[in-house]
């Protein structure tokens, strides 16, 4: 079994979670090695320790700050073709994947993306993925080359493996692509305290049901009490009631939480194309003859503004 290299998804210093799901699940393939860009190594290690990362390839350079994707890429390929691992796991991020894909080119190897499962195959590693608007599922490997593959967040639930990770200071060099496309300033997103929607564990989604952006509130309220990300049907956000950054659907964002609660949401394809590999699906709407059923482990027929409220204060009243 060889190292597979992970590449580490970080913000403010902080190893996010998706990172320790790729280290699972690289794990299952061999030996992981994990790939730091940027600054916040040394603190980083000791959580990627302890999810089985025994060495850590570390890179500091304020072209990955000052420029857009390609030093990422140049530093990625340099690591891979000095480690010659076994195959490459990137978070299925827009960003990850458009490494993903220009680091597989210049590896002239095969690439697979937004992968719901992997695993150890005779051949090299076998992925899952939910494709045609989740309507069906295949199983890929690659054929040529070191393995690349994204993978979607909530894949797998991350499992500790304690180990004292290294870190080793790597040295690269930049292409004169890396400077080609320069970031000229950036805005903070708005933080509301609440999980990333891609991310969360946990995700409680409003649609036309929910009738009008103050009742909302309703939706926040259930989600808060369960700490869970907000999410939006295309209809919701196309009334302008809801942030068209917290839209689930075909056009707006995948999800595979542990737990999908859908609120005055139909379930039309759109909708169910971006959340129906939940693992939980709970729907709550007045006419009994929603698709929505069709798709929900458990499903409530009932008036919305009746039901979240009770539910609410039902979590909240078993939380303490």
């Amino acid at each position: 079994m060889g190292d597979v290299l992970v590449l580490v998804d970080h913000a403010e210093g902080s190893v996010r979670k998706p990172t320790l799901e790729l280290l699972t699940l690289a794990r299952r393939l061999g030996q992981p090695v994990a790939v730091h860009l940027g600054p916040g190594a040394e603190a980083a290690a000791a959580v990627l320790g302890e999810y089985g990362a025994a060495t850590v390839h570390a890179v500091d350079a304020p072209e990955f700050e000052q420029y857009h994707v390609v030093p990422k890429v140049d530093a990625l390929e340099q690591i891979a073709r000095q480690v010659e691992p076994a195959a490459i796991l990137v978070p299925s991020s827009a960003e990850g994947k458009e490494i993903a894909a220009r680091l597989a080119l210049r590896l002239e190897a095969g690439l697979i993306t937004d992968a719901v499962d992997v695993r150890a195959g005779d051949e090299g590693p076998v992925t899952t993925q939910s494709v045609f608007a989740a309507e069906w599922t295949t199983t890929s490997r690659v054929t040529k080359g070191t393995p690349v593959i994204t993978v979607k967040p909530n894949a797998v639930a991350p499992e500790p493996a304690p180990t004292t990770a290294s870190v080793v200071p790597a040295t690269v060099s930049f292409s004169a692509a890396a400077t080609g496309t320069k970031v000229t300033s950036r805005t903070p997103r708005a933080t509301t305290g609440r999980p990333e929607l891609t991310e969360a564990a946990i995700v409680v989604s409003g649609g036309r049901g929910v009738g009008g952006a103050e009742n909302f509130a309703l939706i926040e309220a259930l989600a808060d009490s369960l700490g869970a990300a907000v999410g939006a049907s295309r209809a919701a956000v196309d009334a302008g009631w809801y942030p068209n950054s917290q839209q689930v659907g075909q056009t707006g964002k995948s999800v595979a939480p542990q737990l999908y609660v859908a609120v005055g949401i139909s379930g039309a394809i759109q909708h169910r194309a971006g959340m129906q590999t939940s693992k939980t699906i709970v729907a709550v709407n007045k006419d009994e003859e929603a698709p929505i059923f069709e798709l929900a482990d458990f499903g409530v027929v009932g008036d919305l503004f009746q039901v979240v409220p009770q539910l609410t204060e039902e979590i909240k009243r078993r939380k303490g």
